[in-house]
């Protein structure tokens, strides 16, 4: 078992409310429950010996691991090849799609010899409470029990396991054919133990749950040329959203580090305003209307909660349920990921300004209008009233859309993305005949244009910039000509594309910015952002530089894992970094898709 696999070694399960990573040895090295946002039971690749794994996979010192997933759904499928035969293990969690959040989650895990002979070996050392809550071991007939303060987990297998400590261990020799289960149930203290069960029902259970997954994505109108990449970017959207409330999370894993040993290290499992409205254009062009609508309800009702309230009128992150509250700690006693400290647990960045969240929420609400859902009136006087206080807030430094921690500044894609905001909810009005102080809104968002371009715009670099004080370039900026702020195909864009080539990238692989020129308040380095990658593809397609974005785009490609996920950088050598795998990035491959698809068929039909 390897220490700390690299981060894209993994494959992710999960049903709809939390989710697990199974690195590519067979080891859960990642869960936490019951939700995305919950304290970790396992976290081996934070802490190898104060995190807790759950190991369950054949053992040959000369066995080679590779991972697919059953095409088209979540089940994942891990195999060992060794001299001695063949054997691979099925994980999947099977979807819970009640509106109800419960606290009982279940992974299955089966393992098979497929040929000749294997030895599999089974450790079970949860870590509850990110490795704080100390545990107690009942070894029950057909089952082993750890109770912690709030918690019960239930490990049940087909074969016999021993105590080890307060830990579980066990081993059984497979010939080709046979196969052995063990399920993982977590769930309230009070929680009814799991029903015993048959391997001829898990067989089933895997069945039904690899159908629901394939009539899931059934339901997707994608036509294009990447249909595997596409599709398994669908399904991680859905996996990484939590279904109760139909808010997204930024990604299923915290403290991953976007430099080994660095200490650029965040707690991504929360719901950015940012990345979930993004991602609604994203589903609406796969079809997928019932989730996109699902969220826009969600953000509509964080609008609503603050319709009365002084001061700003959405916060940049909140937890799946909609609270605001996300404190930040330091979880010391875990060493980090290779080092990598420290360990964040919640997210300080939830305090943080970032104009910008007004423009993609304002960008989703008038996407969804396209499926025939529109605000009500009391709805619409709630976001009226949002954009008669951004016509007047606008004009302030803020921390800007990559949360940096050192200090605000006027950010240009802030700026832009207020624009959007009032753009979008000027044609709103208009579209709906809605009561709006049209004037005052129209006011705002032209002298926000006219700002962007007068300080925003560098004539040493013939080129929009990141903040008004300095000529420093900012990929966040590829998303100008999908809103509309710049023409795709105009003079000024054009030449910020060409700087952006010129500066931030590098063999089609994007960086966000400069942190030497541009200094952020943390030490170190990081990767090319994978999310800038691919919104640099969607840039150059909509430029018309259609060769070039496909040959970026198919170069992308290379850099996913061995199942298709992306973390959310990409090192120096071509390792993932980052959080594991990141939603925004994902999404932002879908937009990249389904514009690279348009551009090639009218360049086809030319």
């Amino acid at each position: 078992m390897d220490r700390y696999p690299p981060i894209a070694d993994h494959g992710l399960v999960g049903d709809l409310q939390t989710a697990a990573l199974v690195s590519a040895g067979g080891v859960v090295d990642w869960f936490a429950a019951p939700r995305f946002d919950s304290p970790s039971i396992f976290a081996a690749l934070l802490d190898h010996d104060r995190g807790g794994y759950f190991r369950f996979s054949p053992e040959h010192p000369d066995a080679t691991c590779k991972q697919i997933y059953y095409p088209d759904t979540a089940v994942l499928v891990t195999r060992f090849m060794s001299p001695d035969g063949v054997g691979e293990v099925v994980d999947c969690m099977a979807p819970d799609t009640s509106l109800t959040p419960t606290d009982r989650h279940t992974l299955i895990r089966v393992v098979r010899a497929v040929r000749g002979s294997v030895r599999v070996v089974l450790e079970c050392r949860p870590r509850f409470d990110y490795g704080r809550a100390d545990h107690e071991l009942q070894l029950e007939p057909g089952a082993a029990v750890f109770r912690a303060p709030g918690q019960v987990a239930y490990l049940q297998s087909t074969f016999p396991v021993t105590r080890d400590g307060r830990d579980v261990r066990g081993e059984i020799a497979l010939d080709a054919g046979q196969e052995a289960a063990a399920v993982f149930t977590v769930c309230g203290p009070d929680g009814e133990p799991p029903a015993p069960f048959h391997p001829a029902e898990l067989a089933d259970r895997i069945t039904a749950i690899g159908e629901w997954w394939q009539e899931w994505l059934r339901g997707s109108r994608y036509r294009g040329r990447w249909p595997i990449m596409v599709n398994r970017s669908a399904i991680t959207l859905k996996l990484l959203t939590y279904h109760p409330t139909g808010a997204p999370i930024a990604a299923a894993t915290m403290g991953l580090p976007e430099q080994i040993g660095g200490e650029r290290n965040w707690d991504y499992r929360y719901t950015w305003v940012r990345d979930g409205s993004l991602s609604v254009r994203a589903l609406l062009d796969l079809g997928f209307t019932e989730e996109a609508t699902r969220f826009v309800n969600w953000l509509g009702t964080r609008l609503h909660e603050r319709a009365d309230l002084p001061g700003e009128r959405l916060q940049i992150m909140y937890r799946v349920d909609g609270d605001p509250d996300i404190p930040e700690e330091i979880l010391g006693h875990f060493e980090g990921y290779r080092g990598s400290a420290p360990v964040r647990a919640g997210n300080a960045a939830m305090d943080q300004l970032q104009l910008d969240i007004y423009g993609e929420a304002l960008y989703a609400l008038s996407e969804i209008r396209e499926v025939g859902s529109r605000t009500d009136y009391h709805g619409w006087k709630v976001l009226s009233s949002a954009m008669d206080w951004l016509a007047d807030s606008w004009d302030r430094p803020d921390e800007g859309i990559w949360e940096t921690r050192g200090g605000r500044k006027d950010f240009s894609y802030s700026r832009v993305m207020c624009w959007a905001a009032l753009d979008r909810g000027l044609k709103l009005a208009h579209e709906f005949s809605r009561p709006a102080d049209i004037d005052r809104w129209r006011k705002a968002r032209d002298a926000i244009i006219e700002q962007v371009m007068e300080r925003g715009w560098s004539t040493k670099l013939n080129a929009l910039v990141q903040h008004y004080e300095e000529d420093v370039l900012d990929a966040s900026l590829l998303l100008v000509p999908r809103v509309g702020f710049l023409a795709p195909q105009s003079a000024s864009w054009l030449s910020t594309l060409d700087a952006m080539d010129r500066t931030l990238v590098s063999d089609s692989l994007v960086y966000r910015y400069d942190p030497a020129a541009s200094p952020d308040g943390l030490r170190g380095s990081e990767g090319t952002f994978s999310l800038c990658s691919f919104l640099y593809v969607d840039a150059l397609a909509r430029a018309g530089r259609v060769r070039q974005a496909r040959y970026a785009f198919e170069k992308m490609h290379t850099y996913a894992n061995h199942v298709g996920l992306f973390a959310e950088e990409i090192g120096p050598s071509g390792e993932q970094l980052g959080n594991f795998p990141q939603a925004f990035t994902h999404l932002a491959l879908i937009m990249a898709a389904t514009t690279l698809d348009e551009a090639l068929d009218k360049a086809r039909n030319r």
